[in-house]
């Protein structure tokens, strides 16, 4: 499916591959990639390929009119969403050693050749590993070919092995060999790779120890402030289906919650994102535990919250739910993991806490100081507006010379 777009803009062409749609920009995935977009179209005439789920909305029905010269939409094959189908694709995965979302995203490699037929571009971008199988493909098209890599896959599996049980921590370690094995196959072939932070930057180097490697952050567009009183809730927010963000709510149902319950018996916990029917069942019996689902403005719903709570026990990149929760001027208690890559300052940015009960500790005290919340929130305001706002990250796309 295509539909090309008239409009006026540079002779440079781009072509940017992504797996998910861009717009509209809810979720980290889609605002890391329009976030690139929106930098490269003023400056090429860009060509945008991106695969659809069977239940997904059209994504040429988000995509502004006239932002692209020609987008192509790769229809994904049906795969039940039943237990036993998922068990059963993931041991094949595993014996096979294919990482599940780059197993998803292959298999249009014949697809993706003839509609590039006749096409060539200054630049090429891959977003995300999970598409990165497709540089052969492209690289006869492209003076320049990019990768953008939203995470380091094998460091995501490896930290997803140490926080989980048996059996799970086998299937992440199994995971995270075959997503090591392929990074240093499929890294060495491209011009540039981008990733979120310098920690990821680092692990590229030490995979592929040749590859030229540029840091642009992870960022959200330039946004006020909301004007909204805070309520007495304390909120996480993320893709619910996403695995660390599943261990992450487990964790502080279990081990956090009860105790932060206990000593504010008005407290809600409020729980914001796509894909609730993940986390439902670790959220029941307890009416003060809101789940809301996914929201059209994350930074305003975190506005509502006193504070915002990122109890990550495995990532990687860096996470959007602080940064939109600086761009709301909310304070913001954290994992040590959680906060990686965003050079924020425990104590002044954010506070840090890595055990139930510090962590606890930590939420109770700034929910008894309103003064101290307001002062975290206005410094990572001030840092997100230095660095994580979408023209501060564009200054390291143009120094990366894209």
């Amino acid at each position: 499916m295509s539909r090309p777009c008239d409009r006026a803009a540079p002779e440079a062409r781009a072509l940017v591959i992504s797996p998910e749609a861009p717009y509209p920009t809810v979720g980290g995935g889609a605002l890391r990639t329009a976030s690139l977009l929106e930098y490269l179209t003023p400056r090429y005439r860009v060509d945008l390929i991106v695969f659809r789920e069977p239940s997904a909305p059209n994504p040429l029905r988000a995509i502004p009119d006239g932002k692209f010269r020609d987008v192509h939409v790769l229809d994904l094959p049906a795969h039940s969403r039943h237990r036993t189908a998922r068990l059963a694709r993931n041991l094949r995965r595993m014996a096979l050693g294919r990482p599940p979302l780059n197993d998803r995203f292959e298999g249009f490699v014949p697809a993706v050749t003839e509609w590039l037929r006749d096409r060539e571009y200054e630049l090429a971008i891959i977003e995300h590993f999970w598409c990165a199988g497709y540089a052969a493909a492209v690289r006869p098209r492209a003076r320049r070919l990019v990768l953008d890599l939203h995470n380091v896959e094998s460091e995501l599996y490896h930290r997803l092995a140490e926080s989980e049980s048996l059996p799970l921590r086998l299937v992440f370690r199994r995971f995270a060999e075959c997503c090591r094995r392929l990074e240093r196959e499929w890294l060495p072939a491209f011009d540039l790779i981008l990733t979120a932070s310098r920690e990821d930057a680092e692990r590229i180097r030490d995979v592929a120890p040749g590859a030229i490697v540029a840091v642009y952050p992870n960022a959200i567009p330039r946004v006020d402030p909301p004007c909204v009183p805070e309520q007495e809730v304390i909120a996480f927010s993320g893709n619910l289906e996403y695995q660390p963000n599943v261990g992450a709510v487990r964790f502080f149902r279990r081990a956090i919650w009860p105790l932060l319950r206990a000593r504010r018996p008005h407290l809600v916990w409020r729980v914001i994102g796509k894909n609730p029917h993940a986390v439902a069942r670790y959220l029941r019996g307890d009416a003060r535990i809101e789940l809301v689902g996914p929201v059209e403005d994350a930074v305003r719903a975190l506005a509502e919250a006193r504070v915002v709570v990122v109890p990550l026990l495995a990532a990687s990149g860096t996470r959007f739910k602080i940064l939109e929760a600086w761009a709301a001027r909310r304070a913001v208690v954290s994992t040590t993991l959680g906060a990686e890559g965003l050079g924020a300052r425990d104590g002044e940015h954010l506070v840090l806490a890595d055990d139930p009960e510090a962590f606890a500790q930590a939420v109770l005290d700034l929910l008894d100081s309103p003064e101290r919340r307001r002062a975290l929130g206005e410094a990572g305001r001030k840092l997100y507006e230095e660095r994580f706002s979408w023209p501060a990250a564009w200054e390291q796309l143009f120094r990366a010379g894209i």
